[in-house]
């Protein structure tokens, strides 16, 4: 059987700009608050709306009080809309206005391990490659890593707690060690050292712990790998951040457990102290994602084997 032509196709009746503008109004609500994100006018993008919805057939969204709620059609077609949209910026960043090869901005989206402590020097080694690379990186916690890619607002993303959205592929990255740490001044650690062994399952569960906040991939997994052995995890205190968490062990509040990669900074200092337990090894493995659907322009395509291939050389 032969395969279509595409150039013998019937002609597009569908524009990039009426999807850029359907785009805009799913994500922002409403037509007036979509014609502000696209410097349109209200009446224009009221009009290209109607022209879609006239073009296809069939309304895309339900009116709600004075907003705009995607209907069974909108939702479907939102994932296609936004597929195209980002290959064709793929196209303009990869070739430039002028038909020139480019250096185009990558948009990265990381949980809070990832995005401190492992992300910063591979950017730094992929400009000395590429000194004209550019890049925005958003740090949040993995629910929100998860999301931003989904909706394709960033094209990869870097996470350290597992996700099941069927949209996303998945893809391992690092192994990372996770520790028991506290302050070099706590008595559970002092009375370790004393007699030159290691922390009870016993004296762990008696201890407070700090953790961070729910949704967090770290707290996911530090739950999972204590709650087996304590039974039980005494926690006083939530923090939004392993800074603030470091911070917060340095000065005895409790217990935490980090990645190796985020205490090693205050360990070298001496502002915090590895614990020795008789917890087994733990970890975790971090991940890469990115939209199954999204194009992968030459330039992401080559820095997600930059990021795969460094840590892959260092096992």
């Amino acid at each position: 059987m032969s395969r279509r032509n595409p150039t013998r196709a019937a002609p597009l009746r569908l524009t990039l700009r009426q999807l850029q503008i359907f785009a805009a109004i799913a994500q922002a609500g409403s037509t007036t608050a979509a014609a502000e994100e696209i410097a349109l006018s209200q009446s224009a993008t009221s009009a290209a709306l109607n022209e879609l919805e006239s073009l296809l057939g069939g309304k895309l969204f339900d009116r709600a009080g004075r907003g705009l709620v995607l209907n069974e059609h909108g939702r479907s077609m939102l994932p296609q809309a936004l597929a195209v949209l980002d290959a064709a910026q793929g196209l303009e960043s990869q070739f430039g206005r002028a038909g020139r090869s480019a250096a185009p901005r990558l948009l990265l989206a990381a949980s809070t391990t990832t995005g401190n402590y492992l992300l910063p020097a591979l950017i730094a080694a992929w400009r000395r490659k590429v000194p004209a690379a550019g890049f925005v990186l958003e740090i949040g916690n993995t629910q929100h890593v998860a999301r931003a890619v989904a909706e394709f607002e960033a094209d990869l993303g870097f996470i350290e707690g597992p996700t099941t959205d069927a949209r996303l592929k998945v893809i391992p990255w690092v192994r990372d060690e996770l520790v028991v740490v506290c302050s070099p001044q706590h008595a559970l650690l002092r009375a370790v050292r004393r007699r030159a062994g290691r922390a009870t399952i016993a004296e762990l569960r008696e201890e407070t712990w700090l953790l961070r906040e729910a949704g967090s991939g770290t707290r996911e997994v530090v739950e999972a790998a204590l709650q087996p052995h304590l039974h039980r995890i005494r926690t006083d205190v939530e923090l939004g951040s392993a800074e603030a968490i470091k911070s917060a062990a340095s000065e005895g509040l409790g217990l935490t457990c980090l990645s190796r990669h985020a205490v090693q900074d205050l360990v070298g200092l001496g502002r915090l102290a590895i614990l020795p337990t008789r917890l087994p090894a733990m970890g975790r493995m971090l991940y890469v994602i990115h939209h199954e659907h999204r194009h992968l322009s030459p330039t992401l395509e080559r820095f997600l084997g930059f990021c795969l291939d460094t840590y892959r050389r260092r096992r």
